[in-house]
């Protein structure tokens, strides 16, 4: 009888341990697993690594900052940091903080930050602190992303010298070429006026073209100038990487894409999976951030 009680709990203990509770998969191109010291190395010879994120996932924001220690390991220092959750606007006052000269309350006091910057943001901005690294802030002024969706492209030209030095140089070019964009247009509705629907696209352009200036002109070479941004504005190679691409092809530029799984082993999705060069699969039921 002993041995048959130990046998049973033998059994469960077996079972409970073979569920695999994975807390993310990275995936190559092809779809095959790489493992974070791989894709270290491989990243580390890029000039820009675009990082997308789905801005409430815990381990997605988790990931960004460790594999951002360890690209900084991986190339000597030589990283500079940039984001879309920061607006060009307020680049002072994030080097305020960043030079210490403003402390964390002074600084959400000055700049537009968003809501989840403390628990998601802040660690990278500390990062670059702490290693005196570059950290840009690369958006548009979201007032002015707000107005072309309303007004269309046409109304910045009314804006005045200062604040175009906020956004990418105008004319900005809008195409429906772009990867992604169609999409977005579909999600107007068939039945949706062209003009709106055009306004609608281009205020996501202003942000993908401003994000893409603010890289190039920031870039320098030797370095990898890492950008963590929605997974939107880079996913399928288009968005930000595509408008770099129309101003400097001979960039070397890697995109890591993000996918939420409910396969408890993480793997590639059969649905809506659509690859660019690093793919990371992260659980559906991961903490949110809000």
């Amino acid at each position: 009888m002993k041995n048959i009680f130990s046998i049973l709990l033998l059994v469960v203990f077996c079972s409970v341990s073979a569920q695999n509770f994975k807390p993310y998969q990275f995936y190559d191109k092809k779809g095959k697993e790489i493992k974070t010291e791989k894709l270290i190395k491989e990243l580390a010879e890029y000039d820009v690594v675009f990082f997308g994120e789905n801005h409430n996932n815990s381990i997605n924001h988790w990931l960004q900052l460790k594999i951002t220690e360890a690209l900084f390991e991986k190339k000597n220092g030589q990283l500079i940091l940039g984001a879309e959750m920061f607006e060009r606007d307020n680049q002072i006052q994030l080097d305020q903080y960043l030079n210490g000269k403003f402390d964390a309350k002074t600084l959400k006091d000055s700049a537009r930050l968003w809501n989840n910057y403390a628990t998601d943001y802040k660690p990278l901005v500390d990062f670059a602190k702490d290693k005196k690294l570059k950290f840009i802030a690369t958006n548009v002024p979201r007032k002015y992303a707000s107005q072309t969706s309303k007004e269309g492209l046409e109304s910045l030209n009314r804006l005045s010298a200062k604040e175009k030095t906020y956004i990418a140089q105008l004319p900005i070019k809008v195409t429906l070429e772009t990867p992604g964009y169609p999409e977005m247009k579909k999600m107007m509705g068939d039945h949706a006026d062209e003009m709106k629907v055009m306004n609608f696209v281009s205020a996501q352009a202003i942000k993908d073209a401003t994000m893409a200036e603010s890289i190039l002109k920031n870039f320098q070479s030797g370095k990898t100038f890492i950008h963590y941004n929605g997974n939107y504005h880079s996913k399928e190679y288009g968005g930000i990487y595509w408008y770099i691409k129309q101003k400097n092809p001979n960039l070397k530029m890697a995109v890591i894409s993000v996918f939420e799984s409910e396969d408890p082993e993480l793997k590639v999705p059969a649905k809506d999976y659509i690859p660019t060069d690093f793919n990371l699969v992260i659980p559906e039921d991961m903490t949110k951030t809000y």
